[in-house]
């Protein structure tokens, strides 16, 4: 009798264990399903089937950090931040270098204004260890921390962020133009136009490549470079109207720069009394127009101005070249006070104001 109970009691045993393998079989499978349909609904950025789907998926799986990551993912894609919050918030204390979490996290506090956590969690997104089939999500986390510091003029970090990223990432054509677009913002025109200079060895003729290289030259005062750039832009994209104007305003500056290497000075001086004059009359038509003159010092440049003139002459300069520097000097210092005083400037004021500030302490 104790034989045949002992061997009932194993029987029972072996027979529980096996209806219950099966049971758990059968729940992890029907989880599997939901949580497939789940991803195939929100890969198609169908979010509401999906928080559906993913809530089954649980159901059989309480614990599953698979499927409260995707459940987290469809309910922010619904705007249900703060569900999506509170699911992530347990996985990251269950496993805080994950990737995917930290940047989830960051996209949610991020919205709400919290740019510091966001700056946290963002870092933590890069330097996480992500599966090597989401390499790529490495590089949305740091383009998305730029562009948070850009957005909160912190462009210091931003400059730091986007040099880590220069130096981590192959070079391709496509993204050397996006990191130029992100260094002008950023204000390194330096690196911004080596970026697209980097762009324009796979493809010269690259028109974003060219406008970009020509932007970056303009704000670096590399006038001859710009025009380059420019004319590559305009001619690979007739309809680059921008890139145009900034090609006319880059030939006015060239073509009005006394300054310039390599022309003779006897067109220097042609170019001097031409500033001179154009100075003089921006000078009085701001005067007019505003009735500013006494109270912003511009009768002061006004007299200098009228004193100097019967002596800035083309046969004056070239028999006193120091002329020409102390009438440029009062040139720059009127387009300067006129630009921040009188509105909009003609395009060859513009191109003197340019100028001025190419050869500040000239």
């Amino acid at each position: 009798m104790l034989g045949l109970l002992t061997a009932l009691a194993v029987l029972f045993f072996l027979t529980v264990a096996g209806l219950s393998s099966v049971y758990h079989g059968q729940r992890e499978a029907l989880g599997d399903r939901w949580f497939n349909r789940g991803v195939a609904d929100l890969n198609a950025k169908r979010y509401e089937p999906a928080v559906t789907e993913f809530r089954a998926a649980l159901l059989y799986s309480r614990d599953n950090e698979a499927y409260q990551l995707n459940l987290a993912e469809a309910l922010i894609g619904t705007n249900q931040t703060g569900q999506a919050y509170a699911y992530l918030l347990n996985l990251w204390d269950r496993e805080p270098e994950n990737g995917r979490v930290n940047l989830e996290l960051a996209r949610i506090v991020a919205s709400r204004g919290l740019t510091q956590q966001a700056i946290r969690y963002y870092h933590d997104a890069v330097y996480a260890t992500w599966p090597a089939n989401q390499e790529s999500q490495r590089r949305e986390a740091r383009l998305e921390l730029i562009d948070l510091l850009l957005r909160t003029q912190d462009g210091a970090a931003a400059q730091a962020e986007l040099i880590a990223l220069s130096e981590n990432e192959a070079e391709e054509p496509g993204f050397e133009n996006h990191l130029g677009d992100l260094f002008i913002r950023a204000g390194d025109d330096e690196r911004a136009l080596a970026a697209y200079r980097q762009s324009l060895k796979s493809d010269p003729h690259d028109a974003a490549a060219l406008a970009g290289a020509g932007n970056a030259a303009f704000q670096l005062g590399r006038y001859s470079a710009a025009e380059h750039y420019f004319e590559g832009a305009v001619a690979a994209n007739a309809n680059d109207k921008a890139s145009a104007e900034q090609l006319e305003m880059t030939e006015m500056v060239l073509r009005t720069d006394p300054f310039q290497p390599g022309i003779s000075p006897g067109q220097r001086n042609r170019l001097v009394v031409q500033a001179f004059s154009t100075a003089g009359r921006r000078l009085m038509n701001c005067a007019k127009a505003k009735n500013v003159a006494a109270e912003t010092g511009q009768s002061n440049l006004g007299e200098e101005w009228t004193s100097l003139k019967p002596r800035v002459s083309v046969r004056n300069l070239q028999s006193n070249p120091a002329l020409a520097d102390r009438a440029m000097n009062l040139v720059f210092r009127i387009e300067r006070q006129t630009s921040v005083l009188c509105g909009s400037p003609t395009a060859t004021d513009s191109a003197l104001l340019l100028i001025s500030k190419l050869h500040e302490g000239h």
